[in-house]
């Protein structure tokens, strides 16, 4: 049985990404995308797509096309709920809502990885244990969140 991926928002960004400060994030990206995305059953969800579709930048409609066919999660009254949780728990600064939008939606869906680069609010060690802690008093599994680097097939 295929495990559930959430892919959150950088994923699709650095997969075209440009700049070459982030050349090994955008070749990791990639190469997940090609050798290890079809051993998941791939999520998105519509904070995903707005969050994309907001602005202008390079490569947009590319990076909107690579996920337009992932399943989209929708956004209910109970996780706009655990959101209000997760701001007063001081989890997510509240200008970075749509980090716990991520959160929320993997979790209130029962996601077993959220795939992200952000390694600030979501895929750092550091919010670990607090992001194990709330999920618990409000009755939700976390998921292991990660970025591509942790969630390749080991080679023989």
């Amino acid at each position: 049985m295929k495990e559930n991926v959430y892919i959150e928002t950088t994923i699709p960004s650095y997969y075209f990404e440009e700049r070459n400060s982030l050349q090994f994030q955008r070749e990791t990206t990639r190469d997940w995308w090609s050798d290890e995305k079809s051993n998941y059953n791939l999520y998105a969800s519509e904070i995903v797509f707005a969050e994309l579709e907001a602005g202008e930048y390079p490569h947009k409609k590319k990076i909107i096309t690579l996920i337009k066919d992932l399943f989209r999660l929708e956004v209910n009254k109970e996780i706009k709920e655990i959101v209000e949780i997760y701001l007063k728990n001081y989890l997510m600064p509240k200008k970075h809502v749509g980090d716990a939008y991520h959160l929320a939606i993997a979790s209130y869906y029962k996601i077993d990885y959220l795939l992200t680069w952000n390694c600030e609010h979501l895929a750092n060690v550091n919010k670990e244990r607090h992001i194990k802690i709330i999920n618990e008093k409000i009755g939700l599994m976390t998921p292991y969140i990660v970025t591509p680097l942790q969630l390749i097939t080991e080679k023989e």
